[in-house]
């Protein structure tokens, strides 16, 4: 076994991955794994999406890209996309390696932001808006753990973290803060929105992530022996 180790929200989280053909990374789950990495990215840009209808503060990077958007007059989407694949370009001096799910977070996040924002109505009421917040922040969780445990890589902003980390030596948690207090500060400067939500995420985004985690952890495929017949009771033996 061995363990891969990333981070969400500035929280450490652990998951396990089997070495063998038949474990999570396998052949036999390649089809749920994509499902679950297509259904994460969505789902997380969905998610921020309802963070940005709520306006209560959002998550760091995407108050860099409201920031950003209000000052080029381009959709957060865009802007996330932008932001992502400039992003991606830090890696070369880092000597990072994307995987599918690192080049496919560029795209389909922003993509599905801009695609919830056009479908849900503008909220007003503070009574709608802090159900919209709550929602927000349980379903981003919920898309961390869905695409983290499909296993095809790390977001370009996660990734950025982790080179950082392997090329200056300083601990993840503080590399993680102070990009983190920079891309807020910046975005805030430029119009993006930091208010309850955003201290919100920071609290509930680690603890979230990890129940997710294990919700949506891929098993290892099962062993087929040659004297156990398949489809009958684990203990029926073919006869020799």
């Amino acid at each position: 076994m061995r363990q891969a180790t990333t981070t969400t929200g500035g929280h450490p989280v652990s998951t396990h991955s089997a070495s063998a053909p038949t474990g999570p990374s396998g052949p036999g789950r390649l089809p749920r794994r994509l499902v679950q990495l297509y259904a994460g990215l969505a789902l997380y840009g969905a998610s921020s999406a309802l963070l940005v209808e709520a306006g209560l503060g959002l998550e760091p990077w995407n108050v860099l890209h409201q920031g950003l958007a209000e000052l080029t007059g381009l959709t957060i989407g865009v802007v996330s996309i932008v932001v992502g694949a400039a992003v991606l370009l830090l890696w070369i001096p880092l000597r990072q390696r994307p995987g599918l799910g690192t080049v496919s977070n560029v795209f389909v996040v922003g993509i599905a932001m801009d695609g919830t924002l056009a479908l849900v109505p503008d909220v007003h009421s503070l009574a709608l808006r802090i159900p919209l917040l709550l929602a927000g922040v349980v379903l981003n969780g919920a898309a961390t753990g869905l695409y983290i445990c499909a296993r095809f890589g790390p977001g370009p902003r996660d990734g950025l973290m982790t080179g950082l980390h392997r090329r200056t030596g300083r601990s993840v948690r503080l590399v993680r803060t102070v990009l983190e207090v920079a891309v807020v500060a910046t975005g805030f400067a430029l119009g993006g929105t930091v208010g309850v939500g955003t201290v919100l995420y920071a609290v509930a985004i680690g603890p979230l992530a990890q129940l997710f985690l294990r919700v949506f952890a891929v098993r290892p495929a099962p062993v087929v022996s040659a004297v156990v017949a398949p489809g009958q009771p684990e203990r029926a033996i073919l006869p020799g």
